[in-house]
């Protein structure tokens, strides 16, 4: 499966909701419904063809699938954000150097 921006963004749902435990509150960080976020999330399990989640109505847990997608999506985000961050930062400098 090739992973595109689409996908990226449903994996940063993913991991607030696992950060969370809840739908709601998830939503709330990442400023977007519980329903709309259960929806995004529904594809993304659809997409890699495995339930990520255990869905009660009152809490929100991971499958084997799901620990072990956030452990490796967590470490993959966290990079990501690194090197936005130091892109973010050469980018300044540059500007700074510029006649």
């Amino acid at each position: 499966m090739q992973v595109s921006r689409a996908n990226l963004a449903d994996f940063v749902l993913f991991l607030a909701i696992a950060r969370h435990q809840s739908f709601s509150r998830a939503g709330q960080e990442v400023g977007i419904s519980a329903s709309a976020l259960s929806h995004a999330i529904k594809g993304l399990e659809t997409r890699l063809g495995v339930r990520l989640l255990n869905r009660t109505t009152r809490s929100v847990t991971l499958t084997a699938a799901g620990e072990e997608l956030h452990s490796i999506t967590r470490q993959g985000v966290e990079q990501k954000s690194t090197v936005s961050r130091f892109l973010d930062q050469l980018i300044a400098h540059a500007r700074l150097h510029l006649p």
